[in-house]
């Protein structure tokens, strides 16, 4: 079977978390939202993006014929497509509440999103909110983050060490709402028993390192001890900004393709 814990916390500087997560269960799917605007704006923008991903995936499992926005993505599974257009849906309706209240470009989310059919999932995001697998005691980040230093690290313009230690950090160059249209990156990958999948915030991965990560996803019982001791960790390290980790994991005793008893959806 499979087992999920959630955990987000405003940290230990921000005032109000900006973060939303969405766990539906019974649709084996998981996504986190990180706001941008500040104040009221970026609490908005998050809910809208994890509403909307969450209304749209359940009305195409109601509907096999509801439209897509935007183009067929070819090459990867209709699972993947439902989940990109729900995140295009997202973009849209963040982008128009950010016009009515007369704060265009302004507003936004980052998104990761992460869907579970039989043996494979499908990984959507925008952004620099981040997808995780662990796999014999292997962690592997399986997205890569929307972000201005990111873009520099990967064309050799600047180091990690230099990439950490930056002020340029929180430049993103691709978020939810900024734009009419948004372009998402989705993967698609094979899910083994043992595996645990972990969804969070950029509040986590800049005070917790990839080899803590491993390590508290490798030790902890429970997917809930394993989100409830990366929050905490990541507020010992200083809780900068707000903070949310949301874990799945792949019991070893599980039948191939199998899901176990799953319960009612929770959204934070």
């Amino acid at each position: 079977m499979m087992e999920f814990g959630t955990r987000s916390e405003t940290g230990r500087v921000r005032a109000n978390n900006e973060d939303s997560l969405l766990v539906v269960p019974e649709m084996n799917l998981f996504v986190v939202a990180d706001g941008m605007g500040g104040l009221a704006s970026g609490e908005v923008a998050s809910r809208l993006t994890v509403d909307t991903i969450f209304e749209h995936c359940r009305e195409a499992d109601c509907n096999r014929s509801l439209a897509l926005i935007g183009e067929c993505i070819e090459g990867v599974s209709q699972v993947s497509n439902r989940l990109v257009s729900s995140i295009r849906l997202a973009n849209r309706v963040v982008h128009e509440e950010a016009r009515k209240i007369g704060a265009p470009q302004s507003m936004g989310s980052t998104v990761v999103a992460v869907r579970f059919i039989g043996e494979r999932m499908s990984v959507a995001h925008v952004g620099d909110s981040r997808a995780y697998r662990l796999r014999g005691g292997r962690l592997e980040q399986l997205t890569e983050d929307h972000s201005l230093i990111a873009e520099q690290v990967r064309r050799g313009d600047m180091t990690e060490q230099e990439a950490s230690n930056s002020r340029l950090q929180n430049i993103l160059i691709r978020a939810i709402g900024i734009d009419p249209k948004v372009d998402v990156d989705i993967t698609e990958e094979l899910v083994m028993n043992g595996d645990t999948v972990l969804l969070c915030s950029d509040g986590l991965t800049r005070e917790v390192s990839e080899a803590q990560i491993a390590m508290v996803l490798s030790d902890a019982k429970h997917a809930q001890e394993a989100a409830d001791r990366l929050v905490i960790l990541a507020n010992q390290s200083g809780g900068k900004d707000n903070i949310t980790a949301v874990v799945v994991r792949k019991a070893l005793d599980a039948g191939a393709g199998r899901f176990g008893r799953w319960f009612s959806c929770f959204r934070t």
